[in-house]
Parts: C-alpha cells; sequence; structure tokens
C-alpha cells in the first residue's frame, strides 16, 4: 500500500504538548516507547445489516462487537484477501509516507526515507548490471544481505552460510568441489563493504573530527575501520589493501574521501565487513555519506551517488 499516489497514509499518533508534562520529563530514549507505537489504520464501524435494513431477519443480525475493527478486517479481506489469521504469518513493514525529492535550490541532494542502505544496495547493483556481457578478470559478484542493523542474523544475513554455500556450489559445477580450494578463493577474494557513512553536518559539529570526516558532495566515502570507542568491533582494512583500493578510484578518474565514523570518543557503529573478512578476503567499509541517517528523511548528495557508482562498477572491473 503507498505505491500508487491515490492510496491512503497510517500513522502513529503523538501527545499534544499541552497534556505533555510528564512526556517531557523522560530521557530522549523513552519519549515514545516501543509499545506505543500502535498505527492508526480506521475509524468507521460496519454498518451491520440491521442497520441497512428493517426486516425481521435483519433485526436479529448482531453488531460486531469491534465494529471499527470489523469494518478494516472487511476491507483488506475485499481488496487483499487478507483475514485476522493471516496477521499470524504476516511480515509487515510501516515506512514514511512519501516519494524520494530533490533538496535544495539547486537539487544537489535528495531527501528520502531508508536511504541507508538502499543507496548503496541501488549503487552496488547498477554497477554490477553494468558489467553486461563483459567478462572481468576476476568474478564479480554483488550480495545483497538484510538484518544488518540486528546483526546480520537470520538466513538473509551476512552471518548465514549463504555466501559461502552459494560459492562452493558454483566451483562445484566448475569441478573445483574441494573444501579447501573452496577456503582459498574466499581468502584470496577482496571485498567492498557498501554502507553509508556519517555526512559532517555542522549543527552538530561538536560529534565530528572535522579533519576525519566525510562531507557531502566529496564523493565515494572509505573507512578503513568503524566500530566505537576506537576499532572495537570493526574490520580494519590493511594498509596495502587501501593503497590497492585508491589505485583503483584513481586509475578509474573516481572522486573519493576518507573519514571515521564520527569522533573516538563520540559512540561508533559498524557494518558487515568483519563477517566475511573471517575468511582472510580484504574487505574496507565504502559508501555514500549521509545526513539525518536513521531519521525518517535522509538526506544524501546526488554527485556522491554518482561517484559510488562509478566506483564500484571500477573495483569490479579492476585487474590488479
Amino acid at each position: 500500500i503507498g505505491d500508487d499516489p491515490a492510496d491512503p497514509v497510517f500513522c502513529v499518533t503523538d501527545l499534544l504538548p499541552h497534556l505533555g508534562s510528564q512526556q517531557m520529563d523522560k530521557k530522549g530514549a523513552k519519549v515514545v516507547e516501543g509499545e506505543d507505537l500502535d498505527v492508526l489504520v480506521g475509524n468507521r464501524p460496519l454498518l451491520s445489516t440491521a442497520d441497512s435494513s428493517d426486516s425481521k431477519e435483519a433485526e436479529s443480525t448482531e453488531t460486531p462487537k469491534d465494529p471499527v475493527k470489523a469494518h478494516v478486517l472487511a476491507l483488506l479481506a475485499d481488496k487483499y484477501g487478507i483475514s485476522e489469521e493471516d496477521f499470524l504469518s504476516a511480515e509487515l513493514e510501516v515506512v514514511p509516507a512519501g516519494r524520494a525529492r530533490d533538496l535544495g535550490f539547486d537539487r544537489s541532494m535528495v531527501i528520502g526515507y531508508g536511504q541507508d542502505d538502499r543507496v548503496c544496495a541501488y549503487t552496488s547493483l547498477v554497477a554490477q548490471l553494468a558489467l553486461g556481457d563483459d567478462v572481468p578478470a576476476r568474478t564479480a559478484v554483488c550480495v545483497l544481505v538484510d538484518k544488518e542493523e540486528i546483526g546480520s542474523v537470520g538466513a538473509s544475513g551476512m552471518a548465514s552460510m549463504f555466501f559461502e554455500n552459494t560459492i562452493a556450489e558454483i566451483m562445484a559445477l566448475a569441478g573445483e568441489s574441494s573444501p579447501l580450494r573452496l577456503r582459498r578463493a574466499l581468502t584470496r577474494s577482496r571485498m567492498l563493504s557498501s554502507d553509508v557513512s556519517a555526512g559532517f553536518d555542522p549543527a552538530y559539529a561538536s560529534v565530528f573530527e572535522a579533519k576525519n570526516s566525510a562531507y557531502l558532495g566529496r564523493g565515494l566515502v572509505f573507512n578503513k575501520y568503524t566500530g566505537s570507542r576506537g576499532k572495537s568491533g570493526s574490520n580494519d582494512a590493511s594498509a596495502e589493501y587501501v593503497a590497492l583500493v585508491r589505485r583503483i578510484m584513481d586509475d578509474a578518474g573516481v572522486s573519493f574521501q576518507t573519514a571515521e565514523l564520527g569522533r573516538v570518543d563520540a559512540g561508533g557503529g559498524g557494518t558487515i565487513a568483519y563477517i566475511p573478512a573471517k575468511y582472510g578476503m580484504d574487505v574496507i567499509d565504502s559508501g555514500v555519506p549521509v545526513l539525518s541517517m536513521h531519521s525518517p528523511w535522509e538526506v544524501t548528495s546526488k554527485a556522491d551517488i554518482y561517484e559510488a557508482r562509478r566506483g564500484y562498477e571500477a573495483f569490479l572491473r579492476a585487474e590488479g
């Protein structure tokens, strides 16, 4: 629901400030608690048969115990074929209503929800497809994974073995079915862990190191390491690999920058880079800098998106 501009939207209600004195005393993490994020989806009660007919049979029809819920369920059943029992197995996602838009008088930026990490997944896939029928010097793979924000768990997360299993299947078809050969292939692989980075925001300059931050409009950003309190919980790319990636970008004329994820003691974050690195492959974090990360509307630069797409393609085509 939402692909058609005429579709309805939904909301999570908020407390009016006139009655919010106790709410304002809460810490930021508790202002709106998780169990209060109920989505408002309807208000009209179901019109019972008894309300629309004068027959004795109609008068005996009982009004639903919860007529508003009954009306919403009737609409879902009629338009989408969904019954109440289907909610037991349904996977629902509520996202900000509205399409991505041009931002700024100069239209130089994109504002939209979920650019972390759609902006990197999109550019990675487009770069892979740009190879077309060309055969690169090294096998080129674009891996799109899920559940990164909750630890890359589950069958569709990077922590699962689906990538390793897929490579094993491909090598077996090529007559290379030895487990040792699989491990050697993974070890000799190299990867760009495509994930967004924090763009420098002058409104919150105190949490950034200005001389080591990513800036919107300066191109694809590489983070040698992420983590918290320095490198805790991160993958740290080797100096030799960083130099190799630099050469690839320079040779392709890709604009890029290097950065850390904010001040060392201000917090931190992580990506999936440490997971494929366990195979011994070279991995470095690279992506698009973002303002207002994890907010309902995130901001990116069109120039950075363009350079990310060029950089990923250059990496896939590299021979060295």
